[in-house]
């Protein structure tokens, strides 16, 4: 078995429980990975990798995209009874910047975002760079939702659960957080969601994410953010977003993502003009 840079394999002491591609293989015979459906960047001996094959999905993964798709069905086909039962209304939803150090999830994120009719743009920022960067796109793009992620990870011979220098990537995105708020200082202003697999989801909140990952520093699936930002941007202005609400079609529940209750940010307006210029 000869594996390469670009294949895609699984992890034999980890039961083969999550897809990975690898990214590259070091001298020494560790091969750094990517995960394709979940948020994280892990290094394993090239003897405990497998090739998937046309693999798209581990077993477990693939049960989760069946949900995923199901909830996806539901979101739409919600949406297009809400627009059936009322007569034309002008409606401005939320917008979102997505802000993500990874290229693949950030594409697919806003594929989704795009499926469930979120007004979203997304930049590619490596998580190092996101604190000197998230100013001038948050002026450029003058977002009502703001979403932080790429990767992250929990040291495994970690000491100290409560130390930022543990993880991988939390301090950069603490740091954007603090940045952000310099900008925007209340989730009236601005709503933040923020982090990625096993981040350290008290040091976000205390930073002034309204959102983060990771409560139980589990691995967070990557369209967790997504559908959190989908029921904030929908949900009006003058309502409270329960947490409950605001995490129901999560992957990972409250083992993932977790916050505080915010106000919605949709608005309705009129009058809507028709074809033939008439106001409704």
């Amino acid at each position: 078995m000869v594996i390469e840079v670009g294949d895609y394999v699984v992890r034999i002491s980890y039961n083969r429980d999550v897809l990975f591609k690898v990214v590259e293989i070091k001298p020494n015979g560790i091969v750094k990975l990517k995960g394709i459906s979940y948020r994280i960047i892990a290094d394993a001996p090239i003897q405990d990798l497998e090739l998937a094959g046309g693999m798209r999905f581990t077993n477990k993964e693939n049960d989760l995209m069946e949900q995923i798709q199901e909830t996806v069905k539901n979101l739409v086909l919600e949406k297009k009874l809400m627009k059936d039962k009322h007569k034309p209304i002008l409606q401005k939803t939320g917008k979102v910047l997505h802000i993500d150090g990874d290229t693949f999830y950030l594409s697919l994120c806003m594929k989704y975002y795009d499926i469930l009719g979120v007004n979203a743009v997304g930049e590619n920022v490596l998580e190092f760079e996101q604190p000197k960067k998230i100013s001038s796109l948050l002026q450029k793009h003058n977002p009502d939702i703001l979403v932080l992620t790429g990767h992250d990870s929990l040291n495994k011979k970690y000491k100290n659960l409560f130390d930022i220098n543990e993880y991988k990537n939390s301090r950069y995105f603490a740091e954007a957080i603090k940045e952000a708020r310099k900008v925007n200082q209340t989730g009236k202003q601005l709503i933040i969601f923020a982090g990625a697999c096993q981040s350290y989801f008290e040091a976000l909140l205390e930073a002034g994410a309204d959102y983060a990952a990771s409560p139980e520093r589990v691995l967070i699936h990557a369209l967790d953010p997504v559908f959190i930002v989908e029921r904030i941007a929908y949900c009006p202005f003058n309502e409270v977003l329960s947490i409950e609400e605001a995490i129901k079609n999560t992957v990972t529940k409250f083992r993932g993502v977790g916050g505080y209750e915010t106000l919605g940010v949709a608005r309705k307006g009129g009058p809507v003009v028709g074809i033939n210029g008439e106001k409704s």
